[in-house]
């Protein structure tokens, strides 16, 4: 626990929990229920690690009909739950509440369909974004966004994010490469949104659900566009007297019409 104001738990999910407990293996069964104190610990914080906060109990789902059944189970009888992918953010967006289940979607983590002449992958939504780029590397082709962290952030909590990154600049947002997604409603409804291609007719739902945050619903497949790899690449380090000339620097260069792959400043 720490100094952080956390959301008063509700007493009467608390005083349930064993029952809430018994359900979840019902719906999930095998090793995909936590609930010891000592085994929750790993999912106690985020990357956020200054805060942290058990939660009333882990499940961790293998398929779209499970994550339904616990998002309509908890729906149903008013218990919170709290999305989770790799646990890399620093938002705190996937910390834990104490009256809360923590749905964990790291076992989702297979690549679904590679189509390299349209350049989209299909990918469940805890593979990581350096997983998209090791599947289709042998074609020379690589999925663009990285939040510094693409070896263990998941693609599925870039979605829920909406997350960037260094390259963000040249190739844009997570919202610039997702084409489409399934996802689950909190009321268990499964739907689908976009799909194989940018610019899907009616309303921008993709949009909508793009940084969200998992408050509006549980993602549980990805498309993403991929792209070519560059002939090749160059790094540079560049050092400056003062941070006001770096940022001048930058400015110089975006201002020549050159847009670099990726810039830090460290």
């Amino acid at each position: 626990m720490s100094g952080l104001a956390m959301p008063k738990p509700d007493a009467e999910t608390l005083r349930r929990r064993a029952e809430i407990v018994a359900d979840m293996r019902i719906i999930v069964p095998g090793e995909g229920v936590v609930d010891t104190a000592n085994e929750m610990r790993a999912f106690e914080s985020d990357g956020l690690t200054a805060y942290r906060q058990l939660p009333l109990v882990v499940v961790l789902p293998e398929t779209v009909a499970q994550v339904s059944r616990v998002l309509k189970y908890c729906n149903e009888r008013n218990i919170r739950v709290v999305p989770r992918g790799s646990g890399t953010s620093l938002s705190g967006g996937a910390l834990p509440l104490e009256d809360a289940v923590l749905l964990v979607m790291s076992r989702f983590n297979r690549i679904l369909g590679v189509d390299y002449p349209n350049r989209i992958v299909v990918a469940q939504p805890g593979v990581t974004n350096l997983g998209i780029t090791t599947a289709v590397e042998q074609e020379g082709f690589y999925y663009a966004p990285d939040p510094s962290s693409q070896i263990a952030c998941s693609i599925g909590g870039n979605v829920a994010e909406n997350s960037g990154g260094v390259h963000c600049l040249k190739y844009g947002l997570t919202a610039n490469n997702v084409l489409g997604i399934e996802m689950v409603l909190m009321n268990g409804e499964v739907v689908r949104l976009g799909g194989s291609h940018l610019d899907q007719e009616g309303y921008d739902l993709l949009g909508v659900m793009t940084g969200s945050e998992g408050l509006l619903g549980v993602v549980t497949e990805v498309t993403v566009r991929i792209l070519k790899k560059p002939e090749t690449a160059r790094a540079l380090l560049i050092g400056f007297p003062t941070s006001e000339q770096g940022g001048q620097c930058v400015a110089d260069i975006i201002g020549a019409g050159i847009i670099p792959g990726g810039m830090e400043m460290m």
